[in-house]
């Protein structure tokens, strides 16, 4: 069941909107469960990744089968009070990644391993 509040589903989105939500801020404790029912209200959710190791507690991935559902779900969410914390709901830019990566490094080292 998707909040579509009426708003048209013909509207142009930004370039930077996907259906991949990065979600920070998160209690450490938070279970699967509870983020399917949170982000669940906004849309038919696909996966929820939970960051368990040291570097990614507290953070999370939610990908909604809709553009549209993970739009309504990052403008209602935002700041959203969970368990005494404020969450930041951003969406995943595939860009930053490739920007970490130093790709002609990368391709050299699998041009290596061919050989």
């Amino acid at each position: 069941m998707s909040l579509s509040y009426g708003k048209s589903r013909s509207v142009q989105l930004p370039p930077m909107v996907n259906r991949i939500l990065y979600i920070k801020n998160l209690p450490y404790k938070i279970t699967s469960e509870e983020m399917y029912d949170l982000f669940g209200k906004y849309g038919a959710i696909r996966q929820v990744r939970i960051g368990t190791e040291q570097k990614t507690r507290g953070s999370a991935y939610v990908v909604y089968e809709d553009i549209y559902d993970a739009k309504e779900a990052c403008d209602h969410l935002q700041g959203f009070n969970v368990q005494g914390r404020y969450l930041v709901v951003l969406y995943h830019q595939v860009k930053n990644i490739a920007k970490r990566l130093d790709l002609p490094k990368e391709e050299e080292r699998i041009e290596q391993l061919r050989r």
